[in-house]
């Protein structure tokens, strides 16, 4: 009952930012090099205690450095952090960096700011997408933002320009019913499992719009995979 649901959602809520705020004070504690094994223990934690076990589907490629991947719930980060191995680097939007406090989940691992406004933005993003790359897995939602129908939102063109221009290899990644489990915009829970599927990884060709058919090849394999695992 939806009742119950926004109950679980308060208390979701709740989980997150307590946790969420346990993890910026123990990144002020501790160096950098710890980061990762820090927001594995708090991402894995949050999934427990939300009742949100993970199921793995294929494995991520070692040699991608750009993971593309759906955005339908504020629950999205935490499962793939729990369930990507390598460090990531993340692009987000300059307001989020800019959210007194939980900013620093973003500041202090060194994520990479976009500046939608500022014109010299492309040129700060590659440099940065191109440093980071060498050492870290870069992290994007091409949507932009959270859908909240069961269509993709059509993807910006930032992780094609940043992919062709760096010669990056893109491994796409499903997340799979993360909103019917936890819809973080009317606030409710409903625990059960998510899906992460890795889809096979490629380099791009600069010369095809192969974001636009990446796009339509995850809708179809959503669609699939949303029958059997959370189906309306």
């Amino acid at each position: 009952m939806k009742i119950f649901a926004k109950i679980k959602g308060l208390y979701a809520a709740v989980v997150i930012t307590t946790l969420v705020t346990l993890n910026i004070l123990t990144f002020l504690l501790f160096p950098k090099k710890h980061y990762k094994k820090i927001k594995l223990f708090y991402t894995k934690a949050i999934l427990k205690l939300l009742g949100i076990p993970l199921i793995i589907e294929g494995s991520p490629d070692p040699e991608a450095k750009m993971i593309i991947m759906n955005h339908s719930s504020l629950i999205d980060i935490p499962v793939i952090e729990a369930a990507y191995p390598k460090d990531l680097v993340w692009i987000a939007k300059k307001e989020l960096f800019d959210t007194p406090f939980f900013g620093l989940l973003l500041k202090l691992p060194d994520n990479i700011r976009l500046d939608r406004e500022d014109r010299k933005s492309l040129v700060h993003l590659l440099k940065e997408s191109k440093e980071k790359s060498k050492v870290k897995t870069i992290a994007i939602f091409p949507e932009g933002t959270r859908a909240r129908g069961d269509k993709l939102l059509p993807f910006k063109p930032g992780a094609k320009i940043i992919a062709d221009k760096l010669h990056l290899k893109v491994q796409p990644v499903l997340i799979v019913c993360a909103r019917a489990r936890f819809d973080s915009k009317k606030l409710e829970l409903n625990p059960g499992p998510i899906k992460v599927k890795y889809l096979p990884s490629f380099y791009p060709d600069p010369k095809k719009e192969w974001l636009k058919e990446l796009r339509d090849r995850m809708q179809k394999e959503l669609e699939e995979q949303r029958q059997t695992l959370c189906p309306a």
